[in-house]
């Protein structure tokens, strides 16, 4: 089996490698390949990639290239996680919407919007010489936004699905508070890609006991930290959200918290810095501490999970993932893309049945659908006007004077990567 990494030379990859050696019975992996632009970067991280490998007694090959067609051929699946403009352009997606009193963030609003008009086209025009070196292949999409991407190759015709670590993240906090294994707990997990609710926590599949109301009231205290949400809110809702709602539960209170710190995405480039020189020693040979800071936790075993049903060397499994929607939630048109549990297997991802959903959800579900709508429509035609009704659409922007600004910005900041601008 042959996998490849496009944006391999990411500081997030040793832990991704890290998960292929843990796990090389469930994904037996012969030769994996890291792809990248950064050929510094890629020698730094496939160097440590090798000693990881070597040490955990994995007998695959890992190769390193920046050559995107020679990467790609023959690889049964390729997993994208790709950051175009680096963490510089993350940080102006995480600074100039403040100066609009909008949220600064590089999923959501208007830097969410920069992204995916930076990232959907060089993503395709990846997704396409993968269909032409290997029209089987799978792509398993890790980059953000998420829900965007995936959508942009699922229209594209290509065989993708899209993963994100949120979902994994819960079960796994969940099954240590529940004192039981992650593979007992089954989330009731519902929404759009960091845009979700966990309504309900269950043991043993999908048909199992809920038991949401007694974690929210033995440990809500230690849920609603990690959510940086009052516990009183998330006992009044009854339901678990994505920390990505606070975003747009506690607006106006996350733009004065950002207005007062650096960016995140200048922390994640002082960790990086610091990652690389790691990297770099020769001695070292499993995954830093460090890189638990640096996020992404638990992607290495969600993308196993994931490569293994898709290649069928795990057989069928259930996982939450991002695909076509199906009926799955009747609100929202077939081929909108959401993120819910889905049995996944050789075919690809059948979203299983969702419980029924209060207004609360489909309302902000279905508005986001419809800026996602036009997100993509922006990504793939371009266009000043179009880039202008995408943000009106967003519920975090939503007014016509900071739409106007914040399309300005956008631009300016973002030319170099628009071909039309």
């Amino acid at each position: 089996m042959k996998l490849a990494v496009v944006g391999g030379g990411s500081t997030y990859t040793p832990e991704l490698i890290d998960g292929f050696a843990r796990l090389r019975n469930t994904l037996p992996v012969e030769e994996l390949v890291l792809v990248d632009p950064a050929a510094d970067r890629l020698e730094l991280v496939g160097g440590l990639a090798r000693r990881i490998f070597a040490k955990q007694g994995h007998p695959g090959r890992i190769v390193t290239t920046s050559d995107v067609d020679a990467g790609v051929a023959d690889a049964d699946a390729v997993l994208l996680q790709l950051r175009v403009g680096g963490q510089a352009a993350r940080n102006q997606d995480e600074t100039w919407p403040l100066e609009c009193g909008c949220i600064g963030q590089e999923t959501t609003g208007a830097g969410g919007l920069a992204k995916a008009l930076r990232t959907v086209p060089v993503v395709l025009d990846i997704a396409e010489r993968v269909r032409r070196t290997n029209p089987d292949a799978w792509i398993i999409d890790f980059t953000n936004p998420v829900g965007i991407v995936t959508r942009a190759l699922l229209q594209a015709g290509h065989k993708a699905v899209g993963l994100c670590n949120v979902a994994i993240g819960f079960q796994r906090k969940f099954a240590a508070l529940l004192d039981v294994t992650p593979g007992e707990v089954h989330l009731d997990h519902v929404g759009l890609n960091h845009l979700t609710w966990e309504l309900g926590v269950r043991l043993g599949g999908p048909d199992g006991e809920n038991v949401l109301p007694k974690l929210l009231a033995e440990h809500g205290d230690s849920i609603a930290d990690g959510l940086h949400m009052p516990r009183a809110i998330v006992d009044r809702l009854g339901v678990v959200p994505s920390y990505y709602l606070r975003y747009f539960y506690a607006h106006d209170e996350v733009v004065r918290e950002l207005g007062t710190k650096p960016s995140r995405a200048a922390e994640v480039a002082a960790m990086e810095k610091e990652l690389l020189a790691m990297y770099g020693d020769p001695a070292l040979d499993e995954k830093p501490a460090l890189l638990a800071r640096r996020g992404g936790a638990f992607y290495s075993e969600a993308a196993v999970d994931l490569a293994s049903s898709l290649l069928g060397s795990g057989g069928s499994a259930v996982q939450v993932v991002n695909t076509y929607n199906k009926g799955t939630l009747p609100f929202l048109p077939d081929g909108a893309v959401i993120e819910v549990q889905a049995r996944v297997d050789g075919t690809g991802a059948t979203p299983l049945a969702v419980p029924e959903l209060d207004p609360l959800y489909t309302g902000l579900i279905s508005h986001v659908t419809a800026y996602e709508d036009l997100a993509l429509e922006a990504a793939l035609r371009g266009g000043r006007d179009r880039v202008f009704k995408a943000l009106l659409a967003h519920p975090l922007i939503g007014q016509f004077e900071y739409a106007e600004a914040l399309t300005d910005k956008l631009i300016a900041h973002n030319r170099e990567h628009l071909a039309w601008a």
